[in-house]
């Protein structure tokens, strides 16, 4: 707790030194701060706006406060006007709504005055519900001085089957998900119609976020978009908004299919940034085979947020799970109340799965200033408007530097000075971070991977757009080079039928219902309260049997909850409130088959393979953990039926010679390959566009397909991400980084900070630290000169 608690919301807001300085009071808190970066502030640049601005919007942007914009700005708009597509992909808060809803106001002023029909319309794409709501709250408040010639109107699953008639008919600037436009918007074209029609402008809003499985599904579902306006005689002008990003043109035309111009000068001001590498302490407690274990992010970060709260500091805490958020949220709100009981009430937890109405609370409450700290998952990450935040905490890194950054950007929204502090979790990835912050703040951040292409992902959405007008081969070329190939077998199972020069769906079912874009598998599992019958929330159908099953301990809204059985069949989960005085963690077995070869390169007498698998998994027990140490109090078996993934995998082999060259005896061979295997997939995503949760391994003495000693890292999608590609790729830099970070590691025989993994299914044993690092060294001396 903060030893000089200051009321909050009092005197002048304290710079984020001084908001370090405090939380790092006392010798064991300040050794916890491995790194202190200081990003110094930057002073901006303005531009003129481009001379087909309307003056009447110019005016009402003024009316904001807003006298000139910053040259990106003003670029951005001129190549709108222009009629070409274009993504603006500057830091957080530097202005990019500004710069594509100046254009389009325009556009849309300009057609409100045309004599017949209804006048230009644009289209705005957001990754989720909240940030679409945060939107249409600004675009009312900025076009309010242009009365009904902006009608801004939010489309998605929260809006009232009787208002939406009206937003079809009169909205002209309507905001929505590409869910929405996948399942309810485009398989209902025709009643949209002369919206579509006079399409001017479609948003991309965040586009970084449509990577993996689910960006691939988004750049289909705007193919299909776009086939449909031509039907209806217009193109519309993409406009793409990111935050900083590695070839943000290349990424925003893989996205759309059309080629994108793209702006990447950031001139908006920026107050100071301090940012923190925190990593917690070692704890006298030992885990799985007798592991040093660390003080849990969770933990560690429920304490901040306490102490910032204490302090008047807003704060925002992104966690990476549900349940995570959940757990400190409400830890924080039971240690304030031991300061002062008003302060309790101030903390709350942010989480998709909430009801809309619950959502919508926590937003007003955030903006106001009620809320003084928000423990959040990344549904809250995606360009909400937060302004006047001092501080961000980030509980473990967040999969990638893009994620990182969008994160900390949070803060300081309003040109001053903000604090950000990255928590380290036990696992390879956070340990090797804190502790080499030039792989932060000296590298670019990412390319964004994804592949339209994935067979998996293309075909249910040629299904889609024959349901929505007859497909024929001349869209082959909109859809992609894999498009012709995949008609003969959706023909063959009777999904698609061709007559005369063109394909149709005849089937009675929606053909939108064929695939969930975000790779959910299925619908979702609804959690309700079995007392009662009320609904609590949903968990997706992909999570279920990790998430739900029965025994598990289920968060939501501050309350605890035990799963007293989860019914697959009826996708229900039956919950009973309750306190036990643990937290719950499934464990999953997994085999792997190859499908496929499609790349091998010789590495010495070692070989690594890129191409498709087959991988079987099946939750077998769950794990009881102590709250805050996370200790094991035991393990519960389940029986659960297994899941089959047919997708895409990296893997290498070793041979016998390279075995006895890093002195790896047949004892130690599968606990050698078990710790690479481990350290491997928690250090990817320094190198590729995921995290550890959105990839798998597995690891074998004598694999039957290879014949060899063989560690496989898989793509958990079906038909693959993109993830495993990129590792082949740069197989040499990630698994040096992966021999480095278990070389570097102060623990014995290995602990969670290196080679345990806590998705492990063999409650990971066997493992053999010191066997890895000379295995991964062997492999590595066999590298091509050009890998």
């Amino acid at each position: 707790m903060a030893s000089n608690p200051v009321p909050p919301d009092a005197g002048a807001r304290p710079s984020p030194g001084m908001i370090l300085e405090r939380l790092a009071r006392g010798a064991t808190r300040a050794a916890r701060i491995t790194h202190t970066e200081h990003l110094p502030p930057r002073i901006g640049s303005h531009a003129d706006w481009p001379q087909q601005i309307r003056p009447e919007v110019i005016d009402a942007i003024r009316s904001a406060g807003i006298d000139r914009p910053w040259a990106h700005q003003a670029r951005t708009s001129e190549h709108a006007l222009r009629g070409e597509s274009v993504v603006v992909a500057t830091g957080t808060a530097s202005g990019k709504s500004l710069a594509y809803l100046a254009p389009v106001l325009s556009t849309l002023l300009d057609g409100s005055e045309a004599p017949n029909g209804r006048g230009a319309t644009a289209l705005y794409l957001a990754p989720t519900k909240a940030l679409a709501a945060d939107q249409r709250r600004a675009v009312r408040e900025l076009a309010a001085p242009l009365g009904t010639a902006v009608r801004p109107a939010v489309y998605d699953g929260d809006t009232p089957v009787e208002e939406r008639e009206w937003v079809r008919q009169y909205g002209n600037y309507v905001l929505t998900n590409p869910d929405m436009l996948h399942r309810g918007i485009l398989p209902a074209h025709p009643r949209w119609s002369s919206f579509l029609r006079a399409l001017r402008y479609v948003v991309i809003d965040e586009c970084h976020s449509y990577r993996g499985v689910f960006g691939s599904h988004v750049a289909q579902v705007i193919r299909r978009l776009r086939r449909v306006c031509a039907r209806y005689g217009s193109e519309p002008v993409f406009l793409l908004a990111s935050a900083t990003a590695a070839k943000p043109a290349e990424a925003a035309t893989r996205l759309t299919g059309l080629p994108v111009v793209e702006i990447t000068e950031d001139t908006s001001p920026r107050g100071e940034l301090v940012f923190a590498l925190w990593e917690p302490p070692l704890t006298e407690l030992h885990g799985e085979q007798g592991a040093p274990v660390r003080r849990t992010a969770t933990a560690e970060t429920a304490d901040l947020l306490t102490d910032l709260a204490v302090q008047g500091v807003r704060t925002v805490a992104f966690v990476r799970s549900r349940r995570g958020a959940e757990l400190i949220a409400l830890i924080a709100q039971e240690r304030l109340a031991e300061v002062d009981r008003s302060l309790p009430g101030r903390v709350a937890a942010y989480r998709g799965g909430y009801l809309p109405e619950e959502r919508r609370a926590l937003e007003r409450a955030l903006h106001s200033g009620d809320l003084l700290g928000l423990a959040a998952t990344t549904a809250l990450e995606l360009g909400v408007d937060v302004s006047g935040l001092d501080a961000v905490v980030i509980a473990g890194y967040p999969g990638t530097r893009a994620s990182l950054w969008q994160q900390a950007g949070r803060a300081g929204r309003s040109g001053q000075g903000a604090l950000a502090v990255l928590v380290a979790r036990d696992d390879p990835l956070d340990t090797y971070l804190v502790h080499h912050p030039e792989a932060l703040f000296d590298q670019p951040v990412e390319s964004t991977v994804l592949d339209p292409d994935n067979p998996y992902v293309l075909a249910p959405h040629l299904c889609a757009a024959a349901s929505e007008l007859p497909l024929t081969e001349a869209d082959f070329a909109l859809f992609g080079p894999a498009a012709a190939g995949l008609m003969p077998q959706l023909e063959a199972a009777n999904l698609l039928r061709r007559r005369a020069r063109a394909w149709h769906w005849t089937r009675r079912e929606r053909a939108a219902d064929l695939t969930d874009i975000r790779g959910q598998g299925g619908s979702p599992v609804q959690v309700v309260e079995e007392g009662t019958g009320r609904l609590l929330g949903t968990v997706d159908a992909a999570a279920a049997h990790t998430a739900v099953h029965d025994g598990a301990v289920h968060l939501h809204q501050g309350r605890t909850y035990l799963v007293r059985h989860l019914d697959l069949a009826d996708s229900v989960a039956l919950v009973e409130e309750a306190h036990p005085p643990y937290s719950t963690t499934a464990r999953d077995t997994t085999a792997i088959a190859v499908l496929e070869t499609d790349t091998e390169i010789p590495w010495g007498d070692g070989r690594l393979c890129f191409g498709s698998v087959e991988v079987t998994h099946q939750v077998v027990s769950f794990l009881r953990r102590k709250l805050i140490t996370g200790e094991v109090l035991g393990e519960t078996k389940l029986d659960l039926p297994p899941r089959t993934l047919r997708t895409r995998a990296v893997w290498w082999t070793v041979t016998e010679d390279q075995l006895d060259a890093a002195r790896v005896n047949p004892e130690q061979l599968g606990g050698a390959l078990h710790a690479a295997e481990h350290a491997s997939i928690g250090m990817l995503p320094l190198f590729a566009t995921c995290d550890r949760w959105d990839i798998g391994g597995v690891s074998v003495p004598l694999h039957p397909d290879t014949l060899l000693p063989t560690v496989f890292v898989y793509d958990g999608h079906p038909g693959g991400a993109g993830f495993a590609e990129r590792a082949f790729h740069t197989a040499a830099d990630w698994l040096t980084a992966t021999r480095d970070a278990i070389a570097s590691c102060e623990c014995e025989a290995g602990c969670p900070s290196c080679i345990q993994s806590p998705k492990c299914g063999n409650g990971n044993d066997p493992l053999h630290k010191r066997g890895a690092i000379r295995l991964l060294g062997e492999l590595l001396r066999g590298v091509p000169e050009q890998a």
